[in-house]
């Protein structure tokens, strides 16, 4: 395989499964990207740490991880993904301005906003739902967040992305800009974002082209980030901006239903919507109710949940593109409280039935109905190609979890394998997958960048594996960032902190090259689920070092 396509094919190939049924989705092809994976797994080069487990700290447990640094690097990662004009109090300094004239062939303003990964392309989907992750660990854990002295800094992370998705909603012309560049001509090309020479066409969604799994999507980033600004910028006029939006988002997901890369050809092969788009609008309802307490939007989730799949799914992973283990965790929230009216209980009731299967397959109690498989050291698999993801969104899902069994007082969480489960065996499952994040695993490294010792060096990143802009303002070219940057053996020469790279294999193996970029790419949709997770687990340590005192 050329290097130029090594960079990455790009939909993770996601397969999701039923309490009855394991079902593989994914667009034609999914064979030979298996084949693919078996064969790079197959001439696996594995780190020299990894080699050395036996000499590892796996099962050293929470006391040696400082979450609260883990937390503070979490935030940083998103400054390093900035795209557009960075502001003055820009803190990763290897970054510089780029993709200045985003939206311009267009005629709009599409400057700012997030890449996704380690490439140079902006995909609205996984944008949108960073922000939406970054938003619900600011509303369950702002507190947290605010005391370990992150929360200007978490704001400011949701606000780079709500502004881009602002700018990319035209709601008079009914237009939502999916994507700005081409992943195809971008993965020919190994350059800095500041040099890039690919092309920065920007793709759009409308009513003749629908999109509602990415209109939803980014209606549900858009109005829970009204809930934090409501309750904690101080900007009761942006979070009404952003409400706004996201209620005109909602309705032109629903009134021109579709998938959004039936429409974007170029995001299909990418960033495929697998799981249609009945969870994103369903997704959107809950956090439009959540932000208005308007009972139109909850009798839209109870009238569309079986049509949508809300309560008939019960899945096993939780990402970018599947939602329905957020959503009903959501529902399931609602019912804790008794937020609702009698009518929409029993429905409610099918979907906490689902949380309840999400959350039990996580920690090994589903019998049956099927659980997560795990490594032997631990980490929650799902499969090859960023596993990583799955295992943050357990964690947080877990975490946030916990925290509605503690508000409702004495309920417990009931597996078919194992019985009543209470909020700190929840914790502890969440604190076990963030601890093998950090560095308790066999390989003894930490899958964040730039936390403890041991780290991958040689991320699959373009920005972080070419000499910064900086400090060497020479153009690198398309086919120069290969030849020179990208197949050098290496270190990176900058370190993209805060970044959770796709992580080991079913067999707890990693391989720090740049050309693995299975294990090795890094993206926004990693870290987000951790910054809330990471706070918890600091506001933890803290209550209990207060307690001894």
């Amino acid at each position: 395989m050329q290097h130029r396509r090594a960079s990455r094919l790009k939909p993770e190939h996601r397969n999701y499964l039923s309490s009855s049924a394991s079902a593989t989705m994914a667009r034609g092809g999914i064979i030979n990207i298996k084949t693919l994976a078996s064969s790079l797994c197959a001439v696996l080069l594995l780190l020299p740490f990894a080699a050395a487990a036996g000499r590892g700290v796996h099962g050293a447990g929470a006391g040696r991880f400082d979450y609260k640094k883990a937390l503070h690097n979490s935030l940083l990662y998103f400054e390093a993904q900035r795209s557009g004009h960075l502001p003055y109090n820009q803190r990763v300094k290897w970054r510089g301005h780029s993709g200045l004239a985003d939206g311009l062939q267009q005629g709009v303003d599409l400057v700012g906003g997030y890449y996704d990964a380690g490439d140079n392309v902006k995909f609205g989907l996984p944008m949108a739902f960073t922000v939406t992750m970054l938003s619900w660990s600011a509303i369950e854990f702002g507190a947290e967040i605010a005391s370990a002295g992150e929360l200007g800094h978490l704001l400011e992370a949701i606000k780079w992305g709500t502004d881009y998705l602002i700018k990319a909603h035209d709601a008079e012309r009914a237009v939502l800009w999916a994507e700005v560049g081409d992943g195809d001509t971008d993965h020919y090309c190994w350059q800095r974002p500041e040099d890039m020479t690919t092309s920065r066409q920007a793709y759009k969604v409308d009513r003749e082209n629908p999109g509602s799994d990415l209109a939803g999507e980014t209606a549900a980033a858009m109005a829970a980030a009204s809930v934090v600004f409501r309750r904690y910028g101080g900007d009761a006029w942006y979070s009404r901006l952003l409400l706004r939006h996201a209620e005109q988002l909602f309705e032109f997901g629903d009134r021109y239903r579709g998938k959004y890369d039936a429409s974007v050809g170029e995001a299909w092969r990418y960033y495929a919507s697998v799981s249609g788009y009945g969870d994103e609008m369903l997704w959107a309802a809950l956090w439009l109710h959540r932000a208005t307490g308007r009972e139109e939007y909850l009798d839209y989730a109870v009238d569309m949940a079986d049509e949508f799949g809300g309560t008939t799914w019960a899945i096993n992973e939780f990402s970018w593109d599947v939602k329905y283990a957020g959503l009903q965790i959501l529902a399931a929230k609602l019912l804790l409280e008794g937020n609702h009216r009698p009518e929409h209980r029993s429905t409610l009731e099918k979907y906490a039935s689902k949380a309840e299967h999400y959350l039990c397959a996580c920690l090994g109690k589903n019998g049956e109905a099927g659980n997560v498989n795990r490594t032997a050291g631990g980490m929650l698999f799902i499969r090859q190609w960023n596993n990583m993801q799955y295992v943050t969104n357990a964690a947080f899902l877990l975490t946030a979890y916990s925290r509605y069994l503690d508000g409702a007082g004495d309920e417990l969480l009931w597996c078919p394998d194992g019985g009543p489960v209470g909020a700190g065996e929840l914790r502890a499952a969440a604190r076990a997958q963030a601890d093998y994040v950090l560095g308790d695993n066999p390989a003894g490294t930490s899958y964040m960048v730039g936390y403890g010792r041991r780290f991958p060096r040689r991320v699959h990143h373009r920005a972080a594996s070419i000499v910064s802009h900086r400090a060497d303002r020479r153009f690198v070219g398309c086919v120069q960032g290969y030849d020179r940057w990208f197949r050098r053996p290496a270190a990176n020469p900058n370190v993209v902190v805060g970044a959770i790279v796709g992580g080991p294999d079913h067999r707890d193996r990693f391989s720090d090259r740049r050309s693995n970029y299975m294990q090795t790419e890094a993206c926004t949709y990693n870290t987000a689920p951790m910054v809330g997770v990471f706070a918890q687990l600091h506001s933890e340590r803290a209550a209990a070092a207060e307690r001894k005192k």
